[in-house]
């Protein structure tokens, strides 16, 4: 496998830092720290440049909230906008393309370009293609993944690819950073496993190591064992195959391979089952040989989130950018989905709302 290196000097080009800066920025330009850096973007880059160049920049303190995600409550960290999501951008502009060149084409997880709707459609085309060979699923996720990811693991897989040792050294760094972070669920988390386990969810990094951290399963997956119908997003994993017999074996396999290579177990919930009968839970859909419904949960967050919002505008008549958004993000899922009818019901009443919405916001920017 070839190894890079002389990208350090990429990292810390001016140019790299101004992108870096413009990547970062989306979707905050309205936040203090950002306005701040935006006031003298030069020197403040500058000064990055030097922090990076002289081995001077180090994390920050983390700052952490809790975050409902589905029937999960989460533990996010967050860093300031300066000097470290800059920085983290920084890496990953010149990173990112060696690592999404290591990652095997059925993983779609924070790669660009892929996504919640390839991995849709890969699995409706395998479904349709070869109906014999998907006849039944194996579905699974991984125990605490980000959690429990080994910090030396991750570090001796970023150099089967990587031999610039200030690189190398600044990703150390990054990996290690959670281990300093004074948090009680980090403390509960460090008192039932070893240390130096764990990326921080909300780290810009932590997506990428998640999952270049599983890779080399991807690899095992493809070219040894020859799994023709294989689909991840992070740790959340589809495999088809024509019989239950042959996925209850390559289970045991897999439950192997991934506790004595990567230190993963899987949570219990693991499951293998008829596709027609049953339907495939993945990505927030359920997929069913010639159909696709939308996933329960997220069917029921739309209907109460769609009748709030419409219940609110015939009270007062005004939509905010929020609501504006949800309604097209919801539009966006229906559409990928036999989702026609709910579509009718509880997203056309706030068309009208949504083309005058958007009329305004044209009249603004043209005012």
């Amino acid at each position: 496998m070839k190894r890079y290196g002389h990208l350090w000097e990429q990292v810390c080009s001016i140019e790299n830092l101004k992108l870096a800066h413009q990547h970062a920025r989306k979707g905050k330009g309205w936040y203090e720290e950002v306005k701040e850096i935006d006031s003298d973007p030069n020197r403040y880059l500058a000064n990055l440049q030097e922090m990076l160049l002289n081995h001077t920049f180090k994390t920050s303190s983390y700052e952490t909230f809790t975050k409902q995600e589905g029937g999960k409550l989460r533990t996010i960290y967050k860093l300031p906008y300066f000097p470290d999501r800059v920085a983290q951008w920084a890496i990953l502009q010149v990173i990112e393309p060696v690592l999404i060149k290591n990652l095997v084409s059925f993983t779609y997880s924070a790669i660009p370009n892929r996504g919640i709707h390839k991995a849709l459609t890969d699995i409706k085309t395998a479904i349709t293609k070869d109906a014999q060979g998907t006849r039944y699923c194996l579905k699974f996720d991984i125990r605490h993944y980000y959690q429990s990811i080994d910090h030396d693991i991750l570090k001796t897989k970023y150099r089967t690819l990587f031999k610039d040792r200030d690189l190398l050294e600044s990703l150390d760094e990054i990996i290690d950073s959670i281990d300093t972070a004074d948090n009680d669920d980090l403390i509960r988390l460090q008192a039932t496993a070893a240390d130096h386990k764990g990326l921080p969810i909300g780290n810009y990094h932590s997506q990428y190591g998640g999952n270049f951290y599983l890779s080399s399963f991807d690899h095992w997956m493809k070219e040894n064992k020859r799994i023709r119908h294989y689909f991840r997003y992070m740790d959340d994993v589809v495999i088809l195959a024509s019989s239950k017999e042959e996925l209850h074996a390559l289970k045991t396999e897999i439950t192997e391979y991934l506790w004595t290579k990567l230190k993963l177990t899987l949570k219990p919930n693991w499951q293998v089952f008829p596709v027609s009968s049953r339907g495939i839970d993945f990505v927030g859909y359920r997929i069913f040989p010639g159909y696709t419904l939308l996933r329960k949960s997220t069917c029921i967050q739309m209907k109460r989130k769609m009748n709030g919002i419409l219940a609110k505008l015939q009270h007062d008549g005004e939509m905010s950018y929020s609501e504006w958004c949800s309604v097209n993000s919801y539009h966006g899922w229906l559409i990928h989905c036999n989702g026609f009818r709910l579509s009718q019901k509880y997203l056309e009443p706030l068309r009208p709302y949504c083309d005058q919405y958007y009329l305004s916001k044209i009249k603004r920017k043209a005012g």
